[in-house]
C-alpha cells in the first residue's frame, strides 16, 4: 500500500490520530504478535553516492533497519530498554517502575551483571510507541509458550516486553558453565504472561528450536540464544575421559538437561555478532 493512511483510535472516543505514508513499498509490517509489531525498512533511499552501493547489497542480503512498534490501549503497559524509545503517539507516560531504594540497588546490580540497562522504563496509557531502528533482527516470543519458569536469554538481547512479564537475574547451574564454557555467570530470566521482544544477531529463519523431554542437548560453542529457565545448564567434557575428549577434538561442550526448549543459532555463535557498524 503506497502512501497508505492508518487511523489510530485512542482510549477516548473523541481522540484519534491519522498516519500518512506509514506503510508503503519501502516500509512493511513483517510480524505481529499481540500488541507488538515489527516494521522493516525494505530499502533505504536516503543514501549518499558514496555509500549507495554498500547500502544496496546490504538490503539485498536482508541487512535492513527494523523497528519495534507497541500499541497500548490502557489495559497494557510496556517495558523497554532505557533509551530505546524514538517517538510516541497518544497519551503515554513513562515511569521508572522502582519500588524503593532496595529495588534500585537490586536493579543496578542486575544491570551490571547482565549487560542490560539497570532501569527499564515502563510505559502506560493509550497510543502507539515506536522504538529506535536497529539492524539486528527482532524476535517476538509469547511467554505462554515457555511454561511457568519462563525463559533465560543471552546478555544484551532484551528489547521490550509486556508489563505483565517479570524479569530477574539467574545464575548458571554451576560455576563451571560460566568459566569453562566462556559464558557469563548471570543471565536475564523472563517469566509471566505477554509478549517479549528480543534483538537477535540472526533471523528467525536460521534459529532451530529443540524441545527436550527429560533429555540432553550438547552444544560445542555458544550457539544457544535462549532456553527454558527450568533446564539445567552445565559445561562438561565431550567424552567420559580426557583421552576421549582429546581424540574427538571437541573438548568441552555446553550441556542442557531436563524438560524444556532451547533456541539455537547453528550458523554463528551468539558472541560473533552482526558488525557493530550496522547497529547504529
Amino acid at each position: 500500500m503506497f502512501f497508505g493512511i492508518e487511523e489510530i483510535r485512542l482510549q477516548e472516543e473523541n481522540m484519534s490520530v491519522k498516519l500518512y505514508n506509514f506503510v508503503n513499498e519501502d516500509r512493511q509490517i513483517i510480524q505481529k504478535l499481540g500488541n507488538f509489531s515489527v516494521l522493516e525498512h525494505m530499502k533505504d533511499p536516503s543514501v549518499a553516492p558514496s555509500n549507495a552501493q554498500n547500502k544496496y547489497y546490504m538490503s539485498e542480503m536482508g541487512v535492513r533497519r527494523r523497528q519495534l512498534i507497541i500499541d497500548l490501549d490502557g489495559n497494557h503497559t510496556a517495558v523497554t530498554q532505557a533509551g530505546a524509545m524514538q517517538w510516541i503517539i497518544g497519551d503515554i507516560k513513562s515511569t521508572t517502575g522502582l519500588k524503593g531504594v532496595g529495588d534500585l540497588m537490586g536493579k543496578l546490580v542486575a544491570g551490571a551483571v547482565t549487560k542490560e540497562s539497570a532501569i527499564k522504563p515502563e510505559y502506560t496509557g493509550a497510543g502507539r510507541m515506536f522504538l529506535e531502528p536497529t539492524y539486528k533482527y527482532i524476535l517476538l516470543e509469547d511467554m505462554a509458550n515457555w511454561g511457568e519458569n519462563g525463559m533465560s536469554v543471552e546478555d544484551g538481547m532484551f528489547l521490550a516486553c509486556d508489563g505483565n512479564v517479570r524479569s530477574k537475574v539467574v545464575t548458571r547451574s554451576t560455576l563451571s558453565s560460566a568459566v569453562a564454557g566462556n559464558e557469563g555467570l548471570f543471565n536475564l530470566s523472563l517469566s509471566g504472561s505477554g509478549v517479549v521482544a528480543l534483538e537477535s544477531n540472526v533471523p528467525a529463519s536460521e534459529i532451530i528450536t529443540v524441545e527436550l523431554e527429560n533429555d540432553v542437548l550438547k552444544l560445542d560453542g555458544s550457539f544457544a540464544i535462549a532456553w527454558s529457565t527450568s533446564l539445567q545448564f552445565t559445561v562438561e567434557r565431550s567424552s567420559a575421559t580426557l583421552l576421549g575428549s582429546a581424540v574427538n577434538k571437541e573438548g568441552l561442550v555446553n550441556v542442557f538437561r531436563g524438560t524444556g526448549k532451547v533456541l539455537i543459532s547453528p550458523t554463528t555463535t551468539y558472541t560473533r555478532s552482526l558488525s557493530a557498524t550496522t547497529h547504529n
